[in-house]
């Protein structure tokens, strides 16, 4: 992974770099550079503006304009990005980390980039190094004889910022963990089954400083986790349950995160149409953002209890699936019909969910690919939360804006669970109306929420994979996202008394 510092210098004309990265913003009377490029027109001889204007740049945000320096500048080559219009207060911190991951992203293979955008205060610096880390991700793993698709080696953030060292480590920890995230997105479901992921997750969990535990398909028989099981009863590769926990001993609250984790999803017996299926590799985006948050959470040292539970399992047609109008029993004791094997999700979470609820937490939040009609209703971008207590929901609203993650709150409409009746079981696994699949999955969910827990879902569908193209900070493939919300989510319960 590409690599992160700080410098304190103010003095980037000079900075020793191969690619020294500026702001600019649009202005009435042309292109501004902003904090950070002092002094970098009049070593360039005053033609600045003019060159980035024959290059055709506007400084709207995100646009990258590279420019050859001639000896002018230490560094051989100045990339400069756009801020938009100047703000009238502080810089926004995620403007600052789109800025700096679309600039490293167009620097593939370069060994040191320096980052000398607005970093007045410890905040600014640390979006800026983040933005900066993200958008050096590159996923190489399968690739053959191409550098130019080779990370970032060094990323170094100029900033005098008092308590910058700080927010910098912060960038770093997350930063790892998303990419972490990513990588399990992006890894063929070839090589992540089930088992591999929680080896994966055990490995590099206990490393961490978590407890983990692995329930196999025997402990899961056990246990009577029916959910799990009837998506997994298809598949050559066996289904899992992993538990991570951390513990601090100042803690007054314990969070419990649970993701659905199928590594592939090929809609069981109903089955998925090829177009929808190419990117199925993604549907344990869930479970990778409790991964990877658990380990932020551990890393950082937080002040709080955090459990996750990853629901693994891969959705398979074969003579030994679940077949539409079979029906189990769930780990709540609830028997559940299945009236379609591609409202599989679900059934794995509630089990996850239920289980949670043994932890005694004082939140349960899942995660989840759970729904097209999420991207439907809000998109590519933005995830879609909805929970048992409208408080917790605009919370966790409030902290995925905080860290940059686009979220909304959407309702529970009880007119809608009438449509999860079943005749021969306690609950129907699927409304038979087609509008309105996010809400009811979620009402679905919530009727395996233990009985006064305040619980959260987001779905994710949309968010945890870019088929577009990359934009800010976010690569095609795999983003990671709602990992950081949930650190965020983390660390402002850790800020909280009994």
């Amino acid at each position: 992974m590409t690599t992160v510092r700080l410098n304190p210098t103010d003095n980037a004309v000079s900075f020793d770099t191969d690619a020294l990265v500026v702001g600019v913003h649009t202005g009435p009377d042309g292109l501004v550079t902003a904090p950070g490029a002092e002094g970098l027109d009049d070593a360039l001889g005053g033609r600045l503006a003019a060159t980035l204007g024959s290059v055709g740049a506007k400084g709207q945000a995100g646009e990258v304009s590279k420019i050859p320096t001639f000896g002018a500048l230490t560094a051989p080559l100045l990339v400069v990005v756009g801020l938009g219009d100047a703000p009238e207060g502080d810089y926004d911190a995620e403007a600052l980390r789109r800025a700096a991951g679309a600039a490293v992203r167009t620097l593939p293979g370069t060994a040191r980039v320096a980052l000398a955008l607005p970093a007045a205060n410890a905040e600014q610096a640390g979006a800026v190094a983040l933005g900066g880390l993200l958008g050096a991700y590159s996923f190489t793993k399968y690739r053959t004889g191409d550098d130019t698709a080779a990370p970032v080696g060094e990323v170094t953030v100029l900033s005098r910022a008092e308590g910058a060292e700080a927010t910098v480590g912060r960038a770093t920890t997350l930063a790892e963990s998303v990419s972490l995230v990513r990588d399990l997105v992006n890894t063929p479901p070839s090589d992540l089954w089930p088992a591999r992921f929680a080896e994966i997750a055990e490995q590099v969990g206990t490393e961490a400083g978590l407890a983990v535990e692995v329930l196999d398909e025997k402990g899961l028989k056990e246990g009577g986790y029916g959910g799990i099981l009837a998506v997994g009863q298809g598949s050559a590769n066996p289904p899992r349950l992993v538990r991570l926990a951390y513990s601090h001993p100042d803690a007054a609250k314990t969070l419990a995160f649970v993701g659905k984790g199928i590594t592939f999803d090929s809609g069981g017996l109903s089955l998925k149409p090829s177009a929808s299926m190419d990117w199925m590799k993604s549907d344990m985006g869930g479970a990778g953002a409790v991964f990877g948050a658990l380990l932020a959470i551990a890393r950082l040292g937080l002040k709080i209890n955090a459990v996750g539970y990853l629901c693994l399992a891969e959705n398979m047609p074969s003579g030994t699936a679940q077949r539409p109008s079979d029906v189990f029993t769930s780990f709540a004791g609830k028997t559940v019909e299945v009236l379609d094997t591609d409202a599989e999700g679900r059934l794995v979470l509630i089990d996850g969910i239920a289980r949670a609820g043994q932890d005694d937490p004082d939140v349960i939040v899942d995660v989840a690919t759970l729904t097209g009609a999420q991207i439907v209703a809000l998109g590519w971008r933005t995830a879609g939360v909805m929970g048992n207590d409208d408080d917790l929901r605009d919370e966790v609203v409030a902290v995925a804006g905080e860290q940059g993650e686009a979220a909304w709150p959407m309702p529970l409409p009880e007119e809608l669970r009438k449509g999860l009746d079943s005749p021969v079981a306690d609950i129907a696994n699927l409304h038979p109306e087609r509008f309105g699949g996010m809400l009811t999955a979620a009402l679905f969910l919530r009727e395996f929420v233990p009985e006064g827990v305040r619980w959260a879902h987001i779905d994710m569908a949309g968010p945890a994979f870019n088929k577009g193209e990359a934009h800010g900070y976010t690569p095609k493939g795999g983003t990671g996202a709602i990992t950081r919300t949930l650190v965020g989510l983390a660390e402002r319960y850790a800020g909280m008394t009994s």
